[in-house]
């Protein structure tokens, strides 16, 4: 048990590198200083936030295949896609049931869970500070 905490405290940490990385790529726009002095039309203002929401899902995948890898290199699941597959159910926390660990493993999925939960709610709080800044920069009209 404590091996697969210690497994998990490492994957959490590498997935937590990995979304931090694609949060300061996907922020970076924001970050600009010459940022707020522009006005961005409409169709801008949808691209921008499309950019932030595609970096988000790029990363979910790269955390998703951390996983799946880490499953084939202890052998808790047969085979690349199987693995991809079961890791991906697991962090969106979906659950099918259709592919399961044994139980040596199987608490390796619960802390896969936790870690998917947590960083589906960082990439929420990205996306929305992305639409906050897109959406804070349009021009006021003075009647």
């Amino acid at each position: 048990m404590l091996r697969n905490i210690a497994i998990g405290a490492i994957l959490i940490f590498m997935t937590t590198i990995v979304h931090a990385g694609g949060m300061f790529l996907a922020l970076r726009p924001i970050r600009d200083p010459s940022a707020a002095e522009r006005s961005p039309s409409q169709i801008q203002r949808v691209f921008s936030v499309a950019r932030v929401v595609m970096i988000m899902y790029l990363v979910g995948i790269v955390e998703v295949l951390i996983w799946g890898f880490a499953y084939l290199a202890f052998d808790a699941v047969d085979g690349f896609e199987k693995a991809v597959y079961f890791s991906a159910v697991t962090f969106t926390t979906l659950g099918y049931g259709d592919v399961v660990l044994d139980g040596s493993r199987r608490l390796l999925s619960s802390f896969e869970a936790i870690n998917g939960i947590i960083m589906f709610g960082w990439s929420t709080a990205i996306v929305i500070a992305a639409v906050q800044d897109a959406y804070s920069r349009q021009k006021t009209i003075k009647l």
